[in-house]
C-alpha cells in the first residue's frame, strides 16, 4: 500500500515553516524565522521542498496546516493557502491546532495538559484525556493555570510550572500534525474546511462600512 504524502506548514507565529512526508519519513523541512513576511516567502518555500523531493503537487494526498493558537495574521495566511491549494488539486486540506502538534505519543494516555504562550503574559491552555482534548481550549494569567496530568509547554510557557516538559521544536511538531490529519484522512470522517482557531478576540477589528449620507 503506498504511503500518504502530506504537505503540512503553519505561519501561527514568528516562522514560516513547512514539510513534506511520506507516511513517517520526512521528504523535505524548512524553517524560516521571521516577524513578517511570510505571506510572500510561504509558496515559494513549500515550491522549494516540493522540487527538494522530485514531487508534483498532484502528488499530494492531502494537506494540512496549522490554524494555530497564535498570530491572527500569520494563522490567516496560513489557512488561506491551504484552502486555496486544496480547492485548486482537488485534495482534503485538515486544519491541526498547536496544542495538538505539541502532545507527544507517550502523553496520549492518561490526562495531559497543554500551555501555549499568549500575549500579554497569558497562557493558552487545552488539557486532554488519552489524546482527545477535554472542552475546549481557554486563555488565563499565567498565576490563574490550572493543570492535570502531564503538562507539556511551549518557550514561552515553560516556566510558569515547574517540572513542565518544553513542547518539541521543529520538525518533530510538524510530523505530529501530519500524522493527526493522516489520522483524520484515515478515520473516513467529514472533513471540514481548516479555519484559523482563535481564542481571545483581535486586537483590532476590521472597519464597519458607514453608510452613505443622503
Amino acid at each position: 500500500m503506498p504511503e500518504t504524502r502530506i504537505l503540512v506548514f503553519d505561519t501561527s507565529a514568528a516562522h514560516c515553516a513547512a514539510a513534506l512526508l511520506s507516511g513517517d519519513r520526512i521528504l523535505g523541512e524548512r524553517r524560516e524565522e521571521m516577524a513578517r513576511g511570510q505571506a510572500e516567502r510561504l509558496m515559494p518555500l513549500i515550491e522549494e521542498i516540493m522540487q527538494g523531493a522530485d514531487l508534483a503537487f498532484a502528488d499530494l494526498d492531502a494537506i494540512a496546516v496549522g490554524v494555530g493558537p497564535g498570530n491572527f495574521t500569520g494563522i490567516r495566511i496560513a489557512v488561506a493557502a491551504a484552502r486555496g491549494l486544496a480547492m485548486g488539486l482537488g485534495r482534503p486540506a485538515i486544519g491541526v491546532d498547536t496544542f495538538h502538534a505539541c502532545l507527544p505519543p507517550e502523553a496520549e494516555t492518561g490526562e495531559a495538559t497543554v500551555l501555549l504562550g499568549a500575549p500579554r503574559g497569558q497562557i493558552h491552555v487545552q488539557r486532554f484525556g488519552n489524546g482527545l482534548a477535554t472542552g475546549d481550549a481557554t486563555i488565563c494569567d499565567a498565576d490563574a493555570v490550572e493543570t492535570a496530568g502531564r503538562v507539556i509547554a511551549d518557550d514561552l510557557a515553560a516556566g510558569i510550572v515547574a517540572g513542565a516538559d518544553r513542547a518539541d521544536p521543529w520538525p518533530e511538531r510538524l510530523r505530529r500534525m501530519a500524522r493527526r490529519a493522516e489520522a483524520i484522512l484515515a478515520s473516513g470522517q467529514d472533513i471540514a474546511p481548516p479555519a484559523p482557531l482563535y481564542i481571545r478576540e483581535a486586537d483590532a477589528a476590521p472597519a464597519r462600512p458607514v453608510p452613505p449620507v443622503r
